[in-house]
């Protein structure tokens, strides 16, 4: 199968189950919403080694205090993982932030399928101890929120915050001629991804230089370079992923809050990625055994092709 002249491999991401939330960052402008949402997620790109996965999702539709929101997803692989990070980020990065306040950013009814019903994250009910004993709390509509007295007035946040049971991992790798035209291949599919709703790109402007495999020669290491994909040893590797023309590969991670805007989020970046100087659209995978999320790629265009024969009478 090909996507302008792009040849997408007969292959399929797999990703894993990972447990996330949506919480909600306001502030008296977008500046410091921004602010405490960057440092909030930051350094949140593996669990590998940051503990949690995490970005913005984007600006948020309604907020309960009427001011600039933004939303933010985390992930986690234990609730247990998700909920101590989220703590320390709630306190040292939103509550330090000036002007903020913090909520439960909420679930789509699609979303809320996957809920962990019964089970909330108590982030504000245990950040509301810094207040020392002046805390107070208000319930709204069946809600419980803590007023945290700070030097510039008060820091609000929701007692409890959802969770459900989302999608780490999805991938997708892009090959090419060159590394200016990889570049502009996975800028392109990180702007058509960041209008799906429900999704993060956790790398740095969500991108991936140094892609891993599992395990090393190094006992130490858990993980290493996926020496397949690297262009400057492919004549040192067995078994090299890489043909004669591909002197560059990059890889798009995505998290979800659902198996759907996963799929959805690759069919739109691997469209957008097809671009000239790209040879060929590739995923990550470990034979089925990483995770039970499994993405295969012609699946993901076939079914979009489908949609448009039956909209327009024709194909991507």
């Amino acid at each position: 199968m090909q996507v302008n002249g792009v040849a997408i491999q007969d292959t399929f991401a797999e990703a894993f189950t990972m447990y996330g939330t949506r919480i909600m960052i306001t502030a008296v402008n977008e500046k410091w919403a921004r602010e405490a949402a960057l440092a909030a997620t930051g350094f949140a790109t593996s669990v590998i080694g940051c503990g949690i996965e995490a970005g913005i999702e984007g600006q948020s539709a309604h907020t309960p205090d009427g001011r600039y929101g933004l939303d933010c997803l985390f992930f986690g692989m234990s609730k247990e993982d998700l909920l101590k990070q989220l703590i320390k980020r709630a306190g040292q990065a939103i509550m330090t932030a000036p002007t903020t306040a913090c909520y439960d950013g909420g679930l789509s009814d699609q979303e809320r399928i996957n809920e962990v019903v019964g089970e909330k994250l108590d982030i504000g009910g245990k950040i509301r101890f810094f207040g020392d004993g002046y805390q107070a709390s208000k319930v709204i509509e069946e809600q419980r929120y803590w007023r945290i007295p700070v030097m510039e007035g008060e820091f609000v946040i929701q007692e409890t915050f959802s969770v459900v049971k989302g999608v780490g991992g999805g991938n997708f790798l892009i090959l090419g001629q060159s590394e200016a035209a990889v570049l502009a291949a996975a800028e392109a599919a990180v702007q058509a991804i960041k209008q799906v709703k429900g999704v993060i790109l956790p790398f740095p402007g969500g991108i991936v230089r140094s892609g891993s495999k599992v395990g090393s020669r190094y006992k130490f290491a858990s993980a290493s370079t996926n020496t397949g994909y690297c262009p400057t040893i492919r004549g040192r590797v067995r078994g090299s992923c890489l043909s004669p023309k591909v002197n560059s590969v990059l890889e798009i991670v995505i998290d979800g809050l659902t198996f759907a805007a996963v799929g959805k989020a690759m069919r739109v970046g691997i469209q957008a990625a097809c671009l000239p100087g790209i040879e060929e659209i590739t995923a990550g995978n470990y034979g089925g055994r990483l995770g039970k999320h499994h993405f295969h790629l012609k699946e993901i265009i076939q079914d979009e092709n489908r949609r448009n024969i039956e909209q327009t009478g024709s194909a991507i």
